[in-house]
C-alpha cells in the first residue's frame, strides 16, 4: 500500500512538472536524404545553339534589320547547292533564333530530349515555324546534341490597321523531344569508390545527421561530414556491390533537416516569408502613417462680353495632407513562429510597413534572425 502512495506521488509530481516545462520548439519535417542533396557526377550540362526558324507567316526578321538573319540565311542556302551571292534577299518568313536544352545525367547517344527556342532578332511571332538542323554545343565547345522541328508557342499575336492584341509571349517556343543526343558524358558511376553527397541548403547540423544516419544504417564508418555543404561516401570493404547499390540504400534514409533563422524579404513586392526558428525579444513599437493627397480641378474661365478675350483654363490644385501617429505597442517575446506572426498582425500594419520596422528591430539586436532582402 505505501509502495503504491508513493508512485502516485511520484507520478502526480511528474505531470506537474511536465505540465509547467515550456512548450519545445516545432521540429522541421523529415525529409529523405535523395531530396535533400546532389550527389556527385548526377548533374544536368546546359547546351546552346543558333539556328533559324523558317515557315513563319510574314512574321519573321526584317532582313535589313537583323544582319546577322541575311548572312545565316545566305549561308544556308549555298550549303544547299542555291548561289544567292549579290542577289538582294527579301523575305519575311525567317527568323534568327537561339536554342537551349538540358543534357540529361547519364543521357545515351539517340535519346532524344525537349529544347527551348527565343527569337533573336525582330521576329513578331514564330508561331507555325519549323527550327531547321541546329547544332546544340555543350560549355567545351562540343557538339552534343542536334535540334530540329515545329515549334509550338504559349501565345499569339492579332494586328489590324487600329488595334494588336498580344497573349503570352509569341517569340518564345518549346519543341517537345525536338534533339538528339549524339554524344554522351564520360562517367562510370559503379566504378567509383567514393562519392561526395552535396547539401541543397547547406547546414552543419544537417549534414552531421546525414553522416550519423548512412553510418547507423550500414554499421560502419561510411560517412563524414567534411563541412556544412559537403557529406563524403566512402565505399565499405565489407560492401556487397558497388556505389550504385550503397547510394540506393542511402539515398531512402530519412533525416531531421535542420536551418537557420532567417528572414527573406522582396521590397519590390512587398512579400515577407519567415523560417520556423526566427524568434525576437520584447520590444515596443510605435509608427506613424503620412499620407498627402494631391487633386487637380482646373477651372474654367469666361471673358466679359464684348471684351475680346478669349476662354481660358486657370489651374487649381488642393492638397490635403494627413499624418496618424499611432502609440506604442508591445511585441512580447515569442516562442513560436504563431505568436510572432499574431504579434505582428496586432500593430495592424501593411506588408510594406513591416519590412521597415523588422529591420529596425534587428538594428536594436531583438530580433534572432538572419535577414535576406532580394
Amino acid at each position: 500500500m505505501p509502495n503504491r502512495i508513493v508512485r502516485y506521488a511520484f507520478c502526480t509530481l511528474l505531470g506537474l512538472i511536465v505540465s509547467a516545462a515550456p512548450l519545445a520548439p516545432a521540429i522541421a519535417a523529415p525529409a529523405r536524404i535523395k531530396d535533400i542533396v546532389d550527389m556527385e557526377g548526377i548533374r544536368e550540362n546546359q547546351l546552346v545553339g543558333y539556328g533559324l526558324v523558317v515557315g513563319l507567316n510574314g512574321t519573321g526578321d526584317s532582313l535589313n534589320n537583323s544582319p546577322f538573319t541575311k548572312q545565316s540565311l545566305q549561308s544556308m542556302l549555298e550549303r544547299l547547292g542555291v548561289n544567292t551571292a549579290g542577289e538582294n534577299v527579301r523575305t519575311a518568313n525567317v527568323a534568327a533564333v537561339m536554342v537551349t536544352a538540358n543534357l540529361p545525367p547519364f543521357g545515351t547517344q539517340g535519346s532524344r530530349i525537349d529544347v527551348s527556342v527565343a527569337a533573336l532578332g525582330d521576329s513578331d511571332s514564330l508561331q507555325g515555324g519549323t527550327l531547321l538542323v541546329t547544332p546544340l554545343l555543350g560549355a567545351d565547345g562540343e557538339v552534343y546534341a542536334i535540334a530540329q522541328g515545329p515549334v509550338l508557342i504559349n501565345g499569339f499575336k492579332a494586328e489590324g490597321d487600329a488595334a494588336t492584341v498580344i497573349s503570352g509571349v509569341p517569340t518564345t517556343g518549346r519543341i517537345s523531344s525536338g534533339a538528339l543526343i549524339e554524344r554522351e558524358i564520360e562517367f562510370s558511376l559503379g566504378a567509383q569508390h567514393s562519392l561526395r553527397l552535396a547539401l541543397r541548403n547547406p547546414d552543419l547540423t544537417t549534414a552531421r545527421r546525414i553522416a550519423m544516419a548512412v553510418n547507423d544504417f550500414i554499421g560502419a564508418p561510411t560517412a563524414v561530414p567534411e563541412d556544412p555543404a559537403t557529406v563524403r561516401l566512402t565505399l565499405p570493404a565489407n560492401f556487397n556491390g558497388n556505389i550504385v547499390d550503397l547510394l540506393t540504400d542511402v539515398e531512402q534514409l530519412v533525416v531531421q533537416t535542420d536551418q537557420p533563422a532567417k528572414i527573406v524579404i522582396d521590397e519590390n513586392s512587398g512579400i515577407i516569408v519567415m523560417g520556423q526558428d526566427v524568434r525576437v525579444s520584447s520590444v515596443a513599437v510605435a509608427q506613424s502613417n503620412l499620407t498627402v493627397t494631391i487633386a487637380e480641378n482646373p477651372q474654367i474661365v469666361q471673358p466679359e462680353p464684348l471684351s475680346g478675350g478669349q476662354t481660358a483654363v486657370q489651374p487649381s490644385t488642393n492638397l490635403n495632407v494627413n499624418q496618424t501617429d499611432s502609440a506604442l505597442q508591445v511585441l512580447n517575446q515569442s516562442v513560436t513562429l504563431q505568436q510572432l506572426v499574431d504579434g505582428l498582425n496586432a500593430l495592424g500594419i501593411s506588408p510594406r510597413d513591416l519590412i521597415a520596422i523588422l529591420q529596425a528591430i534587428k538594428a536594436t539586436g531583438a530580433l534572432q534572425a538572419e535577414i535576406e532582402v532580394l
